[in-house]
């Protein structure tokens, strides 16, 4: 599904906004659509191929984009990045914690080390960004967003223990920092997408993807652009006043069908 910008031009001029994991998926619709909107970007992954594509575009379009090799894991790789990005920018307005990944298993079967990764990558790696940017710009500046991306963790997630407990996490996390940082004028919401067509999806049989279009109320999956107009909405100055949220951009998916068949004992 095609969008049209819905936000008035130059709406984050003179912003500097920094997207992990924002060389794909919704992390790019994000980049893109903030370059659009007057932001620069930095853009982060812990493979520079991803994002060379996605700094091309905004650059070729007349924007300014820094892309930053980082692995989110490595606390000492999060500060080159910060460093970097206000280098480059003198300023960071804008966190958007978009960087995780995980992998479908029955919570019986999952080693110790997939665990592991995923709690590492999707809560740990969020954090390590969230405390640098926060302690190193917003809260020095006086103010500034971040924005979470989680999932669709309201009723558990089954086939999905990992991610579903760190993304969880995230969740209390920024309702934490929602209340700890309004003294420095610093929002903090999160964004949980539903099943959303992007390359990630193409990892999972198309069987499964198709089930699950079926039991959307909306009857389909969504797009990363139909993401990124949220997430930008709660990064932007029109969410001046909103703090402490998960905005849920799922098709309802999490009031209704259920993926995960219950077996009998």
């Amino acid at each position: 599904m095609s969008l049209r910008n819905p936000f008035a031009p130059e709406l984050l001029r003179d912003q500097v906004w920094l997207i992990t994991g924002g060389g794909t998926g919704i992390g790019r619709a994000v980049a893109l659509l903030a370059s659009e909107l007057g932001a620069a970007t930095v853009i982060a992954s812990r493979n520079l191929d991803h994002l060379t594509p996605t700094a091309r575009a905004i650059e070729d379009a007349g924007g300014r984009c820094l892309a930053h090799g980082c692995d989110i894991r490595e606390p000492d790789q999060v500060e080159g990045l910060v460093t970097a990005t206000l280098d480059r920018f003198c300023r960071i307005d804008v966190l958007v914690n978009n960087a995780g990944g995980q992998f479908p298993t029955p919570a019986a079967t999952l080693a110790n080390k997939g665990w592991d990764a995923v709690i590492r990558n999707n809560l740990s790696g969020t954090w390590h960004v969230t405390r640098a940017v926060a302690t190193r710009a917003l809260i020095p500046a006086g103010g500034g967003a971040i924005v979470n991306i989680i999932a669709n963790v309201f009723r558990g997630f089954p086939g999905m223990v990992h991610t579903g407990a760190a993304r969880a996490g995230v969740d209390n996390l920024t309702k934490t920092l929602s209340v700890e940082w309004a003294c420095h004028g610093v929002r903090v919401n999160a964004v949980a997408p539903g099943i959303i067509e992007t390359e990630a999806i193409s990892r999972y049989p198309r069987p499964i993807v198709e089930r699950s279009a079926g039991s959307i109320p909306l009857k389909r999956l969504g797009t990363a652009e139909e993401v990124a107009i949220p997430i930008v909405f709660v990064g932007s100055p029109a969410a001046s006043y909103i703090t402490g949220e998960t905005l849920y951009v799922d098709g309802a998916a999490r009031l209704w069908g259920d993926l995960w068949e219950i077996p009998d004992p």
